[in-house]
């Protein structure tokens, strides 16, 4: 097929002028509507999971009940290691770029499905903590928690995953993909593992992390996509767009403590209580009774009387404790003086305790009895406890 005369034909790359040939080399998005084209459909193929995808999800979600199960760090970073490369998650910021419905709810399908296998996996480890429920849990109760670093780690992790994914579409950015694995899966998985193990402070905690962790990661890629200058060309694409941002600052208004995600302390760190330390009540004086007045006798002689004394009722001073974990980010306050008791109560470090005047030693170590700062008593080991007694009021 011949062109026609009357158009020009496109110049040669070797017949620009130099300064456009050093402009068309910076460029990350092609100019030409066909190369465009060509380059979001391999974006698009690299969004789109495979059925290695989702086996590696469940493998991942196993990992991670492991992890839970065993208190173990390293575990954890392997979940994130073995985890699948998250493109979808890129896909749904993609999604308002092509402004196709039907694509973004083939990405949101993907993630849901490998989620799913995710919390399953966790939670079927889950159904073991009953063999061993005096395994200590502070890793997955970090990991159930929003927090800053987290956020750091999430929007690094989404930037330099859309970046290298549009400077290089034909190569998969797997050491940003693990970032974004390690602050999306391991909440979730965590959030399996509580359901199924009855640990409090982890379901729903790490499912509400892990959504507003996605809806942030989705968010941050469609910015990052709108700065190359790939922007949404659709009614549909900015809606998506506004309902990320939307989501983002309800994660905004929950990671600073406003509004509900505060008063319920859902996902959110528990914020120790000021130590106040409170002065020991005055000293009470209680006077004696007055003896009786002098009563002449028959023989006249005086009887003395009694010099009336005071009497001191010192107070206790009550002693205070702080958690301080050696490992993790919390303790458990049993029911009773042993491992295997009943958690009653999980405090992070840095909460603050009333030790009580009893205490017990066996062959776990010293356990004391304290009360929580909402009123509730139960027993610590007394490694896990900084003390600080207060000053007589002077």
């Amino acid at each position: 097929m011949n062109l026609p005369t009357s158009e020009p034909l496109p110049p040669e790359e070797h017949n620009l002028p130099p300064a456009r040939r050093r402009r068309r080399k910076r460029l990350i998005m092609p100019e030409a509507e066909g190369e465009r084209a060509e380059f979001l459909a391999s974006l698009a193929y690299q969004a789109t999971p495979s059925v290695e995808f989702f086996v590696l999800s469940l493998l991942c979600g196993l990992i991670i009940g492991a992890a839970c199960l065993t208190n173990l760090p390293a575990l954890f970073v392997l979940a994130a290691l073995l985890s699948p490369f998250l493109g979808p998650v890129t896909g749904l910021s993609l999604a308002s770029v092509f402004g196709s419905r039907r694509f973004f709810v083939q990405m949101l399908g993907s993630i849901a499905i490998s989620s799913a296998l995710v919390f399953l996996g966790s939670g079927l480890v889950g159904l073991g903590y009953t063999l061993f429920p005096s395994i200590e849990v502070q890793q997955a109760l970090y990991h159930a928690h929003l927090s800053l670093a987290d956020f750091i780690v999430l929007s690094g992790g989404a930037i330099s995953a859309v970046f290298l994914l549009v400077k290089h579409p034909s190569q998969r950015p797997v050491i940003s993909s693990i970032a974004l694995s390690y602050e999306l899966f391991l909440p979730l998985g965590v959030a399996g593992f509580g359901l199924t193990s009855g640990i409090s402070g982890l379901f729903p905690d790490g499912l509400i992390v892990f959504i507003i962790h996605l809806a942030w990661a989705a968010l941050i890629g469609t910015v990052i996509f709108f700065l190359l200058g790939l922007r949404p060309n659709t009614v549909f694409g900015y809606t998506l767009s506004s309902t990320l941002l939307l989501i983002s600052l309800i994660a905004l208004i929950a990671i600073s403590g406003i509004g509900t995600a505060m008063s319920t302390e859902l996902a959110m760190p528990t914020h120790p209580p000021t130590m106040t330390l409170s002065p020991s009540p005055s000293t009470t004086l209680s006077n004696t009774p007055n003896p009786p007045t002098i009563t002449p006798t028959p023989t006249n002689t005086l009887v003395p009387t009694r010099t009336p004394t005071q009497t001191l009722s010192p107070q206790p001073t009550p002693v205070w404790g702080k958690i301080n974990a050696y490992e993790g980010d919390g303790a458990f306050i049993r029911s009773e003086p042993r491992n295997d008791a009943q958690a009653v109560k999980i405090l992070s470090n840095g909460s603050i305790v009333e030790i009580l005047p009893e205490v017990e030693k066996n062959s776990s170590g010293i356990w004391v009895h304290v009360r929580a700062p909402d009123g509730e008593t139960g027993w610590i080991r007394r490694i896990l406890l900084i003390t600080a007694t207060a000053a007589p009021p002077g």
